[in-house]
């Protein structure tokens, strides 16, 4: 069954979801991995594909988004289809998408002081919790 990471971040700043998500992202890619960002929205999905380009500049993470690139272990997307990953989901929206169950393991990244952020996830966990999934909390300091 697929097991769920809550990553606690110490910090209010609203980027440090993203800044977190990246840098997950880079350490799984490194271990092997492939990763699936699923964001909320288009244009979220937009600047993640940005900062992936540039949070790290002296390392390069090769991705792309979701249908637009050749088939990346990286990739960003939105919407109900995750291609063809299943390894590794992190996920950006504030909701568990229909097809999370299909990963080993699933990234949820909660920013514990801003509470349109804290609320909906408190929500996942426990919509997680009630279907049995192994759930993990991970406190953060960025």
């Amino acid at each position: 069954m697929t097991k769920v990471d809550f990553y606690i971040l110490a910090t209010a700043a609203t980027d440090q979801r993203a800044q977190f998500a990246c840098r997950l992202a880079n350490k799984a890619f490194r271990q092997g991995l492939n990763v699936y960002l699923h964001t909320g929205s288009e244009d979220q999905g937009r600047e993640i594909d940005s900062l992936l380009w540039e949070f790290r500049p002296q390392s390069f993470l090769p991705h792309g988004v979701l249908g637009e690139a050749a088939s990346e272990r990286v990739a960003v997307g939105w919407g109900d289809d995750p291609g063809e990953h299943h390894d590794l989901m992190i996920n950006l929206d504030l909701s568990v998408p229909a097809f999370v169950g299909r990963f080993q393991r699933v990234a949820e990244i909660v920013s514990k002081d801003i509470p349109a952020i804290r609320q909906p996830l408190l929500q996942s966990w426990k919509w997680y919790e009630d279907r049995g999934y192994e759930l993990k909390r991970t406190p953060v300091s960025t």
